[in-house]
């Protein structure tokens, strides 16, 4: 008998009168709003406006949704189309199934597009929601905990994870919990990516390969450890070989960025920098160089102040006029 291990739940949905509540999905939107939450934050800090993360986040979030689950599907497509599967499951993604790989590179698509519609630079924007995907990421792990899935070798570790399943081949025992080393991880990139940007200012896209490039790290030897089917080549996981190309892709990036495009963005949203934002216009105010309540009236700062014409100078008044008649 284990006497520490990490319990497995014993299902992954609840249910609200008809309505299910998939833990699967409350998990992965729970790392939405965390992303968009930070994303704000560094955007507004960069010079951006509030709001803006927000916008694109609804191209780039189901772009990102949809290039998940077709990466999964294509790399597994066993699952679905072997003889005996039915292929309407590749549909049901809150019965878990997203690749990350997947999900990035569509959702970049998404953001670009939403980017693209105003005017932003692309490399900006990734830059500011960097550390908000990592820890997305680490959020959506927890749904491989409630759906018993992604679990690594055999272990009597007092971490281990405790599978009590055995729908879809699994083997009830206890494993590494790799979805937890992964959650844990994406933690850790997030903050080096924070820290960094915070020491280095960087720039042009440099934040979001780093990103890139310390998650492929976690995600290489984390994928090592994993049991589940996956397609191998030259012994290796499928997904241990887009780690690997995905991270050299990265770290390129980030060298030759640096040399070509040095520093970081001045100006990240033109409308921001360039003129009133709509919530200034309509409390009647501007952008720069306007009156205030307590300077209503007086002439702009950079006005130069008229100066009066040169006036002869006033008599000494400090004689009195004296009556024209004397008082006898």
């Amino acid at each position: 008998m284990e006497l520490a291990y990490i319990p497995s739940p014993s299902r992954g949905v609840l249910y609200l009168g008809p309505i299910p509540l998939r833990g699967y999905a409350f998990c992965i939107i729970i790392g939405v709003f965390i992303a968009v939450w930070l994303g704000n934050r560094r955007w507004v800090a960069r010079g951006g406006q509030s709001g803006t993360v927000a916008d694109i986040a609804v191209w780039a979030v189901p772009f990102g949704l949809v290039g998940g689950r077709l990466y999964h599907v294509i790399t597994d497509y066993e699952l679905y189309f072997s003889p005996g599967r039915d292929w309407v499951d590749a549909f049901k993604v809150w019965q878990g199934g997203l690749g990350i790989w997947g999900a990035i590179a569509l959702g970049a698509l998404g953001a670009w597009i939403g980017a693209r519609r105003r005017g932003i630079p692309m490399p900006a924007y990734a830059d500011a929601v960097a550390p908000g995907i990592a820890l997305a990421q680490a959020m959506g792990r927890w749904g491989n905990w409630f759906n018993q899935e992604l679990y690594g070798r055999e272990t009597h570790l007092p971490w281990a994870l405790h599978i009590t399943s055995s729908e879809g081949g699994r083997v009830p025992g206890y494993y590494h919990p790799t979805f937890l080393y992964e959650s844990l991880w994406c933690i850790g990139v997030a903050f080096l990516v924070m820290w960094a940007d915070r020491r280095f200012k960087l720039g042009h896209g440099r934040a979001f390969a780093l990103y890139v490039a310390a998650y492929c790290v976690g995600r290489g030897w984390i994928e090592y450890m994993r049991v589940d089917d996956a397609h191998h080549i030259l012994g290796l996981r499928l997904n241990d070989w887009t780690a690997l190309i995905v991270f050299l892709l990265a770290v390129t990036y980030m060298i030759v960025s640096s040399r070509l495009r040095p520093g970081r963005e001045e100006i990240v949203e033109p409308l921001a920098a360039d003129g009133p934002t709509e919530d200034t216009v309509a409390s009647g105010g501007s952008a720069e160089g306007t009156e205030t309540d307590t300077g209503a009236g007086k002439p702009a700062a950079s006005e130069p102040k008229a100066e009066p014409a040169d006036e002869p100078e006033p008599k000494a008044t400090a004689e009195k006029t004296e009556p024209a008649t004397k008082k006898s």
